[in-house]
């Protein structure tokens, strides 16, 4: 159990309320206990492991029957793992690079080289921001138009050098603002699926937490495309899609809308969408960081290591027949 788990799930409160019971216990079975006049002789150990078992038991229990819009919710935990979470964690000697060379560096989109295991590689991915003041600066992962140029000049960038792409995705979408609109949103985004889609060189996606309509696809076009467990991808966010059937987005809409949207990474499995799901540790990404960290560098050394194999004309057929295939139905 993290200590870093202070924001509340609705879902989740009775969990936390054994958290909270076995951190007190813990305490008062510190063996130092007796300097604050706790008896010392009170060993709570085995009470201690009861709380555990059960705790354990009801985290199984709850996210082994996770509706989807609870789904949502995990996939938005402020403490669950964001792009440059995995990139300190497996990404040796990252370079950042800046800029589209034509407007702004955004800072909902981060991009540069790196190795992962011994290949060198170009990473993007989405940027959330931590506090307040980061997500203000990061638009809360909302990228603007430049913010998929400077995506694509890295990616073309890789490309001349004959490096893979990896790209991490969570953003609730991209950025709608005017602004945004007057210097290109949709071409800049319809540019990148263009240009993504015959790019010489292997492309692994994987959303590692919000998969939001055509912002997640600005960088999500791929050779390999895989969701973390708790994660969620779909054309529209639930509370959108609520306030489109129903005109208005309350609890209840937004979970009809989470059931029809078919958002989770088992339904975008079973579609075809994408060709993995990625085990996240027990209880979701943001209770153990480490582990999820490890889960999505051996998935992503599995994938670089198949696609190494393609010689460049066979990887790009294989891209168009995957990208020519979705939505079909058997």
């Amino acid at each position: 159990m993290s200590s870093m788990n202070i924001y509340e799930l609705e879902f989740e409160r009775p969990l936390i309320a054994l958290e909270k019971q076995i951190s007190e216990l813990e305490a008062q079975n510190d063996p130092e206990r007796s300097a604050v006049g706790i008896d010392a002789d009170v060993d709570l150990g085995v009470e201690i492991g009861e709380l555990r078992a059960s705790h354990e038991a009801m985290l199984k229990k709850i996210y082994a029957n996770l509706s989807p819009v609870n789904t949502v919710k995990v996939a938005r935990h402020p403490n669950r793992p964001q792009t440059m979470d995995y990139i300190k964690a497996f990404v040796k000697d990252f370079c950042e690079l800046h800029g589209d060379r034509n407007y702004a560096d955004d800072r909902a989109i981060i991009c540069g080289f790196g190795r992962i295991g011994k290949t060198k590689c170009v990473i993007i991915g989405h940027n959330k921001g931590k506090d307040t003041a980061g997500k203000i600066k990061c638009n809360f992962g909302c990228a603007h138009p430049e913010g998929y140029r400077k995506a694509l000049r890295i990616m073309q960038l890789g490309e001349k050098y004959g490096l893979p792409i990896v790209t991490l995705i969570d953003t609730p979408g991209a950025y709608p603002g005017i602004g945004a609109e007057e210097r290109g949103q949709a071409e800049a985004i319809a540019v990148n699926l263009r240009e993504m889609s015959r790019l010489k060189v292997p492309i692994i996606s994987v959303v590692i937490g919000e998969g939001g309509s055509g912002g997640a696809l600005g960088i999500g076009v791929g050779d390999r495309i895989a969701m973390l467990q708790y994660s969620w991808w779909s054309v529209i966010s639930p509370e959108g899609c609520a306030s489109i059937l129903w005109k208005t987005s309350t609890p209840e809409t937004n979970a009809n809308a989470a059931e029809v949207l078919h958002l989770t990474a088992k339904d975008n499995l079973d579609l075809g969408i994408v060709d993995d799901v990625i085990k996240e540790p027990l209880g979701g990404a943001h209770r153990d960081r480490t582990v999820a960290a490890a889960q999505v560098e051996k998935y992503l050394l599995g994938a670089l290591r198949d696609l190494k194999r393609f010689k460049t004309n066979n990887l790009l057929n294989k891209r168009y027949k995957r990208l020519r295939a979705m939505g079909r139905t058997a």
